[in-house]
């Protein structure tokens, strides 16, 4: 087990030898290719900010050091420190003494088995309301409980020495950018809302993938996406938009919207999360899945997932001090990239041109683009998976963070177009922040140039609070408008890309932007920006008022959407109008599907999609108007 300081940030080569220029100082020049990395396939060096758990340490020992994890991250939304928690094969807790531990902001948590059954936690792995007045002890909500996972384990859910509302579930009140995979929970119910501290206890959204559930209460989560799972333990409620694909046990949704389930029984195309585990020999290794179409239940239930396994010693280790020229050079070479927990400067792209290259990040890795960088760009070949990476929008304008596919470029037919169809490139758990804890600007956060792409659970966030110095956007205040600057969220312009779980929020035009044909989204959740500070400033160069949440663009012939909702809060201007939530062309192939508009307090948006559905305002503040299908039947 070990932990030391957080990592420093990076410089690059480039600026290391234009600093000492400055200084007068004669340099080498920087080395055109370092030698291969050399990893200990038993014993990797991830870094100072990843532990990995023995069964054979003390209970007490364990539990100490995850507290202080906790401790540290309890309210840490804003910082730069980043960890990763791997358990090793085996048993942690007794049914007498439990091992319980909160998880808290920029930590993952997971197994290093093969199977969620090689790590077994009696006891509780939870994350609780942050309460935010009466000195923690009022206005208690998940509304913010951003950056967190876990993963590839196995809860025995044991509430010994925990007070009775506390032991009556594994709690895991949370909001975007959180997941939950490959897990298989047992003994108690799990709550997506802790109902033990004083209210509201609000929540807004999460995802779960691969998992076997217990009883689980959805509480006040607005909207979440549970895929490839089995709840037939049972499922307790549903608020705005309760989606479910691929799912064991889901509820029944033809009465939609009351209650408000939407249910697939199949997931078109799914391709699980790599994960990290050690092998027999004790050797680590990453499980790369392989992509599968028209599934349901979970991955693991008759044996190993089905895919590929990709050594470590086959991964480029980097950390905040690794150089984007060390990286690229590692990327060309043949190398998979493995960024360990840390905030890393990215002054230059970098550029995965390689079919099926896994970019895995740790313990929520997050690249900042600075000088205006393209932070990533992935060329226009299959089976690239990039996994469990943030991408933060640094002071100066990016046309864009992550780009996948050359815009307007060829798509490849033929065996190229096959091969992508099968073997689609894959993002999982992938988030992008502009603004938070710096001022960030970028154009388009991700565009998706190529065909056959599969989004596996993505947050698109303009920052609507921060610590960058801005009053927080009322009264008319234009600082973040101005200032904290993102046009668009996701721009789609390949054709037949699938996501499932995209929430795309604050942009200051198009949220999303899906140009490409044969697109398919299953759960959507949007909030308009809360900051403009004016109807003008929200308004279409072609005098519409406002800019939908969710925009199919008018030439596209085929697309559909299940479980979508767009929120409307006018923070600085009450007064301000959005015409419509949702806009498609009215065309046969172009389907919606159990869709939603709300007001959270403040604005109006006057149709659901098209001129079609009634209005949210301040009249029915937190009552949605819903649309069951567009066009109706």
């Amino acid at each position: 087990m070990s932990r030391n300081a957080p990592p420093r940030r990076g410089r690059t080569a480039t600026a290391l030898v234009a600093a000492a220029l400055v200084a007068g100082a004669v340099v080498a020049a920087p080395a055109q290719a370092a030698p291969p990395q050399q990893v200990d396939p038993q014993a990797p060096d991830f870094g100072p900010n990843v532990t990995v758990l023995d069964p054979s340490m003390p209970l007490s020992e364990i539990s100490t050091e995850l507290d202080a994890l906790a401790d540290r991250q309890r309210d840490a939304e804003m910082s730069e420190d980043r960890y990763a928690v791997y358990f090793l094969p085996g048993e942690y807790g007794t049914d007498e003494q439990p091992l319980q531990f909160e998880v808290g902001y920029y930590t993952e948590v997971a197994g290093l088995g093969a199977s969620p059954t090689d790590v077994s936690v009696n006891g509780a792995i939870e994350v609780y309301n942050r309460c935010l007045t009466d000195g923690g002890t009022g206005n208690c909500i998940a509304l913010v409980n951003f950056w967190r996972t876990i993963s590839n384990l196995s809860i025995d859910v044991n509430g010994t020495g925990q007070d009775g509302c506390r032991a009556s579930a594994n709690f895991w009140a949370v909001s975007q950018a959180v997941s939950m995979r490959r897990l298989d929970i047992s003994g108690a119910n799990v709550s997506l809302q802790d109902y033990c501290t004083n209210g509201p206890q609000y929540a807004s959204g999460g995802f779960i993938a691969d998992s076997r559930l217990p009883f689980t209460i959805n509480g006040s989560q607005q909207q979440w996406l549970v895929r490839n799972s089995d709840v037939t333990a049972g499922w307790s409620n549903a608020v705005w938009n309760q989606v479910f694909a691929g799912t064991e046990g889901a509820p029944d949704d033809s009465t939609f919207p009351e209650p408000p389930y939407t249910t697939i029984d199949e997931t078109p195309i799914s391709r699980e999360k790599p994960y990290l585990f050690v092998d027999e020999a004790g050797n680590y290794a990453v499980r790369v899945p392989s992509a599968q179409t028209d599934t349901r239940g979970i991955t693991w239930a008759e044996g190993e997932t089905a895919g590929r396994t990709v050594p470590i010693t086959e991964f480029f280790i980097a950390t905040p001090d690794s150089s984007v020229q060390e990286i690229n050079t590692a990327l060309a070479r043949g190398s998979n990239l493995l960024l360990t927990p840390g905030v890393y400067d990215i002054d230059e792209t970098i550029r995965v041109k390689r079919a099926d290259t896994v970019v895995l990040g740790m313990g929520h890795a997050t690249l900042t683009a600075t000088g205006g960088a393209v932070a990533m760009d992935v060329a226009d070949v299959p089976g690239v998976v990039i996994a469990g990476v943030t991408f933060d929008a640094g002071t100066e304008l990016s046309p864009v963070l992550l780009r996948v596919g050359k815009a307007n470029g060829e798509h490849g037919t033929g065996s190229a177009a096959r091969a992508a169809e099968s073997n689609p490139t894959t993002l999982s758990d992938v988030y992008v922040r502009v603004g938070g804890p710096h001022i960030g600007k970028v154009d388009t956060a991700i565009e998706v140039h190529s065909d056959h792409v599969l989004i596996d659970h993505a947050w698109i966030w303009r920052a609507d609070h921060g610590i960058e110095g801005f009053t927080e956007g009322v009264n008319g205040d234009t600082d973040r408008w101005n200032t904290n600057t993102g046009r668009n969220g996701i721009l789609v312009t390949g054709d037949d890309v699938t996501a499932t779980g995209l929430f795309v929020e604050h942009f200051q035009q198009r949220n999303t932007l899906w140009e490409g044909d044969g697109g398919t989204v299953i759960l959507y959740q949007n909030e308009l920006p809360y900051d403009p500070p004016t109807q003008a400033d929200w308004t279409q160069p072609d005098g519409t008022l406002g800019y939908p949440g969710y925009t199919v663009a008018d030439d596209v012939t085929s697309h559909e959407l299940f479980g979508a909702g767009v929120y409307v809060f006018n923070q600085n201007d009450p007064s301000i109008v959005t015409e419509n939530g949702f806009s498609v062309p009215d065309v046969e192939g172009v389907r919606l599907h159990h869709v939603m508009t709300v007001n959270l307090s403040a604005g109006t948006i006057r149709h659901v999609v098209n001129g079609v559905g009634g209005q949210v305002d301040n009249s029915n503040t937190g009552a949605p108007a819903f649309i069951v299908d567009y066009p109706a039947p």
